[in-house]
Parts: structure tokens; sequence; C-alpha cells
């Protein structure tokens, strides 16, 4: 039976809300193949363009090509079932096929030219304005290194804008690259700072033109607005679309400025961006920031191991070695379709690069401690012991504890109440309502060390624990782990209850492993787990004359979550130090007790976890049911995201064990 256009328009929007990947690509194509052979025709042009649109952010990106042409095809045939969103939809996509050709060295300069052409023609002939044509055909005699690129630049940037230019983000971080290239580095930052200033975000934005104005400052020399943009641009990269070239720009902004460690830590987050990309020009760009930033570090740190999945290099210096030699007919390959050298000279300039360095102080506690007038943390001075007995003051804390607090790390609201009228209390407040991360940072330090002045150690400890954690969320892991350190220290010679100790150790352990001390970590929770075990069993559940019945309820409920919570952050721990059996098993014990507790999206997240595990161990058969799982239990809260990506995993999963059939129908769910 054919659907309603409604209907139909549904299931596309859908796929539409979906985050990238092979689930969002394979829904799409079972939603275009279904409207074209059923109808009704007047969703086609709306199910054609989300498959464009599903390809052009992945890998599979070349896929777009053939939609695309069957999208403009059903135009030039049926115009009449084009409503306004879909022609709009179908000449911005022109942007895109223009911009993605050009990054294919395979594709002839000749065919285009011809697209660039049929654009132009298109759009003069249904009256739009020429604001996108300009932008790509700057672009294309940009990408030759051909002669009249200046004019075309000049041409672009003054064109009136209309309803096809470039966001009010991308079209200044494009800007800004080319006068970059052309040594225009004052004029290209002033570019983006503006942009940056005016909260223009949009996809990959703000992570992109921030990741471009760091280095940009590094050239210029200004190293604490480099180090201030960086610290936004980091907060902002997980929420970019594609990260690719955002991330291997911070990679070489870390080895020139100075930071080795962070650098091939970030290197190894993200080590797909190494070998897969959605075009060779995105590769060739990603593999150039990060062989700036081997060349870098091969002077110092030849030797160091790395462990990239899918690259064939053990230390730095075989890295380097690798990265080059993948470069080099990338960008022949390019110059050779141009006839012309631009490549080879953009080459020259990024090793020219390497020796462009700026030493830029990017711990953010570092910087907050001076801001603050705050010696040096000394954890070794706290003492390291857990009280027998409850503090007095732990009725107050555990009134406003949540019992059903999420699997994450989350410090919010496990301190005790805060006063305005104290000055503990009012530095908080500044630091809560601080929005510069280092100026915040400052505030926690400066109400830690007014309480432990006053005695009042778990205050302390909770406020240091605080600004560890904006630390370690901006990258500053270094500076993080001793804070944490000092925090714990602080609140277990306070004798603060174990269940409540526990959110810092796990945000603390996660740190710990990011910089590379899993076991340590694994250990810290292992002795908290113990810690919050050994406490319930000193203090009694059931109702006394200190603790009433609802109190003694809540917090029997607050410490079961809280252990949830550290055998699920030991499980993850366990997986990054590469024991996938026992992450797996642990994963799925945990999954099964969050489900118990009635916590469906937490439980589902165990369950993803246990899959992933198991793939990694090399049991992909054994990985499909708790991946199906966490499919249904993320179904039933309404977590699309979420949901695709774990459909991502299961539909590759399947896949790759040969079973299509299962994978389609997996696509098939997430549309209604």
């Amino acid at each position: 039976m054919t659907r309603t256009l409604d209907e139909a328009n549904r299931a596309v929007s859908t796929i539409m809300s979906m985050p990238y990947g092979v689930a969002r690509s394979a829904a799409a194509e079972q939603e275009a193949a279904r409207i074209t052979a059923e109808g009704p025709d007047e969703a086609r042009a709306y199910a054609l363009f989300a498959l464009v649109d599903s390809y052009t952010s992945t890998p599979e990106a070349e896929k777009a090509f053939l939609p695309f042409t069957q999208l403009l095809r059903w135009w030039d045939s049926h115009p009449e079932l084009f409503d306004g969103s879909d022609t709009h939809s179908l000449f911005w996509s022109f942007k895109w096929m223009v911009g993605l050709l050009a990054r294919f060295p395979s594709v002839p300069t000749a065919q285009l030219d011809a697209t660039l052409d049929d654009m132009e023609r298109r759009y003069a002939l249904a009256g739009n304005g020429t604001s996108a044509v300009a932008g790509e055909r700057f672009a294309w005699l940009r990408a030759q290194g051909a002669p009249g690129t200046e004019e075309a630049y000049r041409t672009w940037i003054t064109t009136p804008r209309d309803s096809f230019s470039d966001c009010a983000a991308c079209l200044p971080a494009g800007q800004a690259e080319y006068l970059a290239e052309t040594g225009r580095v004052r004029e290209a930052a002033d570019v983006v700072s503006a942009a940056v200033a005016s909260g223009a975000t949009c996809g990959d934005e703000p992570a992109g033109m921030e990741s471009l104005l760091e280095l940009l400052l590094l050239d210029l020399g200004d190293a604490s607005g480099a180090a201030a943009v960086h610290r936004s641009a980091t907060s902002h990269l997980d929420a970019a679309v594609s990260k690719e070239v955002a991330a291997s720009r911070h990679v070489e902004f870390l080895a020139r400025t100075g930071h080795p460690e962070r650098a091939l830590r970030l290197l190894h987050t993200y080590p797909e961006h190494l070998t897969v990309s959605d075009s060779p020009g995105e590769r060739l760009a990603v593999l150039t920031h990060v062989a700036v930033a081997t060349g870098v570090l091969r002077e110092t740190h030849a030797d160091t191991p790395v462990d990239l999945a899918a690259v064939p290099a053990r230390t730095v210096a075989e890295l380097d070695t690798w990265a080059r030699a993948e470069i080099a007919p990338i960008a022949r390959a390019f110059d050779a379709r141009h006839g012309t050298d631009r490549h080879a000279r953009l080459l020259d300039a990024a090793w020219a690069r390497q020796a462009r360095r700026l030493p830029v102080e990017l711990g953010v506690l570092a910087a907050a401690e001076r801001a603050a007038a705050v010696p040096g943390a000394t954890p070794d001075t706290i003492p390291d012991t857990i009280p027998d007995t409850m503090p007095d003051a732990l009725a107050t804390s555990l009134a406003g504890a949540d019992a059903a607090s999420p699997a994450g790390v989350d410090l919010a609201g496990v301190t005790g109440p805060r006063l305005d009228a104290d000055p503990v209390g009012a530095a908080l407040a500044r630091a809560e309502s601080e929005p510069d991360p280092v100026e915040a940072s400052a505030a926690y330090l400066t109400a830690a060390r007014l309480a432990e002045e006053a005695g009042r150690l778990e205050d302390a400890g909770f406020a240091l624990a605080e600004a560890a954690q904006v630390a370690a969320t901006l990258g500053d892991d270094e500076g993080a782990v001793p804070a944490f350190a000092r925090a714990v220290g602080l609140l277990r010679a306070a004798g603060t209850d174990p269940a409540h100790v526990g959110p810092v150790v796990r945000a603390a352990a996660t740190a710990q492993a990011r910089a590379g001390d899993v076991d340590a970590a694994l250990a810290a929770v292992e002795r908290v787990h113990d810690d919050v075990a050994r406490a319930t069993g000193g203090v009694p559940d059931a109702p006394t004359p200190a603790m009433s019945e609802e109190l003694a309820a809540r917090r029997a409920a607050f410490v079961a979550a809280e252990e949830r919570q550290l055998r699920d952050v030991h499980a993850r721990l366990l997986a990054t130090a590469g024991r996938h059996a026992e992450a797996a098993r642990q994963a799925e014990s945990v999954a099964e007790e969050f489900g118990r507790a009635g916590l469906p999206f937490d439980a589902a997240h165990a369950f993803w976890l246990a899959g992933s595990a198991l793939r990694a161990a090399g049991d992909a058969t054994a990985a499909v049911d708790p991946l199906r799982a966490a499919l249904e239990g993320l179904a039933a809260t309404g977590a699309r995201a979420d949901l695709a990506s774990v459909a991502d995993e299961l539909v590759g999963t399947l896949r790759g064990l040969g079973r299509a059939e299962e994978a389609d129908a997996v696509a098939a769910s997430l549309v209604p």
C-alpha cells in the first residue's frame, strides 16, 4: 500500500535527523529505493536529497554522485513535483558536488569545468543569486593554483549574499584559509576572530575555524591568544560533524607549541582519521598537518611507541616516514590533474612550519594558580585515610543527593550547601557563573584554599575536584591528575562518605587513563569501590535515631547507584587497557544491574560497551546480541543520536559477518 505524502516525508525527515554514518546511509538507500518504486512521486526529490546528504559527510562520499544525478534528472523531467524546499535543496547540493568532485584527483578537469558551467547556467535560469557560483568558481581556481584566483576571490567576497551563500561561519573560514595561503596571516586571523566573536556556528563550526585560528595566532607569535582559542576549540571539537581536519590541526598545534604528549594522545584518540576520509583531498589535508607534527616530534621522540589501528608504524619516526610516503602520491596526482605545482608548494610551506615554534602554556590549572595566587598542589601533605565513622554533616549532604544520578561522571550536586555570605560559597558561585575556564578554575582554587585554611577539608576537596574537572574537560590531564589526587586526599582526610568520593575518583580515573596510566586508574576505582562496600557495612541502612526511614532509603539508593557507576567505569577502563573479554563480561553484568534499577539508558550504554569490547576481542558473532540489546534500550528511551551510532556498529558487524539481510533490517527499523 502506497504511503501518503506526509508519511513518506516523515520517514525521510527521521533519516535527516540521524547522525551521519553507515546506518543513516543504509536507511536513506532503502527509503529512496522504496519511494522511487512505490511513490508518492512528490516525496522522491526529498528522498534523493536525503541520500545525497547522507553520503557527503562519510567515507562513502563518492557514492553521492549517482543520487545527485538522479535528482537532477528528476528535476529536468518533473519540476512540478519539487516544492520550495526541494528546489532549494537541489541547488544547494550543486555546491556539494562541485566541491566534492574537486577533492578527487581522478575526476578530470574538463568534467569539473562542465559541472561548474552547468551549475552557473541552471542558477541563472532559476533566477538564483550568483554568490554560490562565485564561491565555487573561486574555490576551483584556488584548488588548481590557476591564474585569475585573486580576481575570483575578490568577486566572491564582494558578491551580495543570497539564500545559497555559505553560512556566516563557513564563509570566513574559507576566506581565511586563502588569505593565510597567500601570506596575509594577520588579515586571515582578523577575519576568523571576528567570526568567532560573532558566535557563528554550523555543523563543523566553530571547531573548524578555531582550529585554523590557533595556528594563525601561533604564526603571529600570540601565545596567550593561541592558548585561549585552543581551549575553546577543544571544547567544541566533539560537537563537530566532521572533525578530521580540525583534530589534525590540533595535533600540529600541540607539537609546535611544546606539548608532545598531548599531540600523541590526540592522535591515538582519532586513529581512524589517518586512514579513513571522505576524499583524497581531505586525507591530504589531515596527513599534512599530522606530518608537520611528527616532523617536530621526531627530533625528540623518534623512538616513542605509537599504536594506531591500520597504520603500519610502531614509533613516531616510523609514523612520520609513513605519513610523508602517503602524502606524496596524492599531492602529485592533484598537481598532475591541474598542470601546476600548487600542492608541491603547499607541502614545502608545510614543512617550513616545522621550524616555526612557540612555547604556549596550555595548562588550565597552571594558569589558574597564577590567577588565584595559589601555591602548587602538594598531595603528599594530605593524609590518605578513611575514617571509621560517618561525619555528622553527612545527613545534610545526603538530603540533597540524587539516588538516580547518571552513569557518566558528573560532580554537580556532590558538594553541600553553598552560602553566598560565606567566602567559600561566594568563590564557588563566582566559579560557576564564569564562562572563561581559567577564571572559573581560579575561583574554584580560591574556594579550595579558603576552605582548607578554615579547616573545611571536605569543601576544599570538592572545590579542587571541580577545578580539576574543568582542566580535564579541556585536555589538561597533566594538571588535572595531580589536582584530582589532592582532592581525593582532602576528602578522605575529611571523612567524606566514600559514596560521595566515588564520583571524584571516577572523574580522576578517566583523566588518568587518558594520560596513559590506566593501571593506576583501575586501581583507584577498585579501591573506592571497596571503600564504599566497607562503609556500607558500617552504616545501617535501616532507620536509626540519627537517620530517618526516608533518609536511610535515600542513602541506600545513592550507595547502590554509585556502586553501579563505579563498576561501569571499571568496565570501560578494562576496555581501555585492552582487557576486552573482561570488559565485556563486566559490562553485561552492569547492564543487567542498570536494567533492574529501572535505568534503561544506562543499561543500553553498558550493553553497547559489551558489544564493542567483544568486537575488539575478535568475537563479532558474540557482539551482535549485546549490540541489539543496546539498540532496543536506546529506542525505548528516544536517544536517537546514540541509537544511530549503535546501529552503525551493529550494521557494520552484521555486514562483516555476511548477514546483509539482518543489517538491512536494522537500518529499516530506524525509520517509522
